[in-house]
């Protein structure tokens, strides 16, 4: 415990003697520097990876010659450089900048992409990067402005070379917020509230055609249905399943929908029923067939 405390200090100090060496260096560069030299010594830093001194530099740069040869370029790869820091908010701000003063500039393709990535990116944190999670559990806000920003660049710029990667994010996206509403679905059954579960089911059938979500989507409706007492609704989510997706796991070789709690299960309790499935819930399977529909 002492070592700890002894070393912590040593480190501290160490910290702040680097962050104290880059302000030098900043400075040292870009006190009798011209507009060339502080661009050359920006790039030098994006080259190197060093993201937090390329994007003061080319703060700097721009502030010292707005209207420069490289005002323009300097606030075009500010964007990479603060989506490079992971500062991905400043780095929106940058590219709706930089589409704001010039809407008509041949890189505007990549301030759009840069917006999405960014977006995009911010859905991410600092665990994420280095374990392995869901990404489908995530908040989805950053996933939803990341789609809305690849579909904007691909209906502004369809033969831009960034297009092919947008639409490839897209259909990642999609796929992640269908997947999303399966298992906000399932977390609704096990609090037992089946028409909130069926509601998630029918929004992925309705609005995410085409993604592997939608089968569970299905299941979530025949299963909700059939909680719920709407076995005629239960029957048409059923054949539908059946149709288009026969090896379906919950589908039995006869096609009938296998469930502890299918139209001829168990009978719920009493307060379940009153309460129209809000206490004493009974144990309700989870959909989720990613690894066969993907």
């Amino acid at each position: 415990m002492l070592k700890s405390l002894k070393i912590t200090p040593i480190l501290l100090i160490l910290a702040l003697l680097v962050g104290c060496a880059g302000n030098d260096e900043l400075d040292e560069l870009s006190a009798d520097s011209g507009e060339q030299q502080m661009y050359e010594n920006a790039q030098r830093y994006l080259r190197s990876r060093n993201f937090d001194l390329a994007v003061r530099s080319l703060q700097l740069l721009e502030s010292r010659y707005p209207f420069g040869k490289y005002a323009e370029q300097a606030q075009l790869e500010l964007i990479y450089a603060h989506h490079g820091a992971f500062e991905h908010e400043a780095a929106v701000e940058a590219a709706d900048r930089f589409i704001r003063l010039h809407p008509q500039h041949p890189n505007a393709d990549y301030a759009y992409y840069m917006k999405g990535l960014s977006a995009y990116s911010a859905s991410s944190d600092i665990f994420a990067r280095f374990l392995p999670t869901d990404e489908s559990s995530r908040d989805m806000t950053h996933a939803r402005e990341a789609f809305a920003e690849f579909a904007q660049l691909v209906a502004r710029f369809p033969n831009s070379s960034y297009a092919a990667d947008a639409k490839a994010r897209m259909v990642h996206l999609r796929n992640l917020l269908a997947r999303h509403e399966i298992l906000v679905a399932n977390y609704y059954f096990r609090r037992g509230a089946y028409l909130a579960a069926t509601n998630r089911g029918r929004y992925v059938v309705e609005n995410f055609q085409r993604t592997p979500a939608v089968a569970d989507g299905l299941a979530v409706m025949a299963q909700g249905y059939i909680l719920l007492g709407m076995n005629d609704l239960a029957e048409d989510a059923i054949e539908v399943l059946k149709l288009n997706y026969p090896d379906y796991p919950a589908l039995d070789k006869n096609g009938k929908f296998r469930s502890d709690y299918s139209l001829d299960g168990p009978e719920r309790s009493i307060v379940n029923q009153v309460t129209f499935g809000l206490f004493d819930p009974p144990e309700v399977p989870e959909f989720d067939t990613r690894e066969l529909y993907r």
